[in-house]
């Protein structure tokens, strides 16, 4: 792209709002369409109120803005918004929230912001794409920041759930060499591009399953767990707390994420209720990032876990 000293027009960005689910849908898939899709939250939390915007080297014409819309059915009857952008324009909006992030000994980085490692300390190679979990959200850098804070103490048996871009699995394995761990996630591509990442950041032995929470045989067989991560959403984490201490040993150490301040009281009752006991949290802006343990004997819940009440629980992070 090129525009010349006079500011002449050089991008184009068309902006229509979407629903988490279909933000979602648009960055876990392959779209076949000349245009750089970007989606983001407009109210955090709010599953309905995400915004898709498309950047295009050329003004759109009818049959690219029908293939946009026909991207966010849900907003079928809204006109996009078409703005005619600069060149100054389209590369700070290109670059926003891809530089390196640092917390404790790892340092995470796109191939856009190259980054050597702290001494001593670990960076991982995270481009942004097809998942979630690149370490630019809070949930997620809170998540490092916790796991670093562990790095004295011994974990045999980790596992990852809602692991996204693997990126808190990949940090659990470098702390904890020795120790098995399992990366899990409700979506196939997840896992395929957390199996990319594991290669492109020279990480072996991961166990990948694609699984709803808990509900595979082999995260049951593989149980019990010493360390539990799981990213996700406050509502699929209180309904999951059961399921969750149900595969945690006694004393296991649990992290979650991806909970507003406003829900702790309650997420962390759930987990009380599941013989859990609150020991540390980090507030991040509006998220919260919270440290458990385990009860001293094995949680056995009264039912089996229940999937169909479910929300979706992939994390934009």
């Amino acid at each position: 792209m090129s525009a010349d000293a006079g500011g002449a027009i050089d991008s184009w960005k068309v902006s229509l709002p979407c629903t988490r689910a279909e933000a979602e849908a648009i960055d876990a898939g392959l779209i076949d369409i000349d245009a750089v899709l970007m989606t983001s939250e407009e109210v955090e939390d709010d599953r309905e109120r995400w915004r898709l915007d498309a950047y295009l080297e050329r003004a759109p014409d009818a049959a690219m803005l029908a293939a946009i819309r026909a991207l966010v059915p849900s907003a079928a009857d809204i006109e996009p918004v078409v703005e005619a952008l600069g060149a100054q324009d389209w590369v700070t909006l290109s670059q926003q929230g891809l530089e390196p992030i640092r917390e404790g000994r790892f340092v995470v980085h796109t191939s856009a912001h190259p980054v050597a490692p702290p001494p001593g300390g670990r960076a991982f190679l995270i481009d942004a794409g097809r998942a979630f979990g690149t370490g630019h959200h809070a949930t997620t850098s809170g998540c490092l920041a916790m796991l670093d804070a562990l790095a004295g103490q011994h974990f045999a048996n980790v596992i990852d759930i809602g692991t996204g871009t693997g990126l808190l699995a990949f940090a659990a394995a470098h702390l904890w060499p020795d120790a098995a761990v399992t990366a899990t996630d409700i979506d196939p591509a997840a896992i395929a591009v957390t199996a990319e990442n594991a290669a492109a950041n020279s990480i072996a032995g991961l166990k990948l399953i694609v699984a709803d929470g808990t509900l595979d045989d082999a995260i049951v067989a593989a149980a019990p767990y010493d360390l539990v991560i799981a990213n996700i959403l406050a509502g699929p984490l209180m309904s999951m707390a059961p399921e969750l201490a149900a595969i945690a040993a006694a004393d296991a150490t649990i992290l979650l994420a991806g909970l507003l301040e406003t829900q702790r009281a309650e997420l962390v009752a759930a987990f009380e209720a599941c013989g859990c006991t609150l020991e540390a949290a980090d507030r991040r802006g509006d998220w919260t990032i919270l440290r458990l343990k385990a009860g001293a004997t094995r949680f056995v819940p009264a039912t089996p876990p229940d999937p169909k009440g479910r929300d979706g629980w992939a994390l934009d992070i």
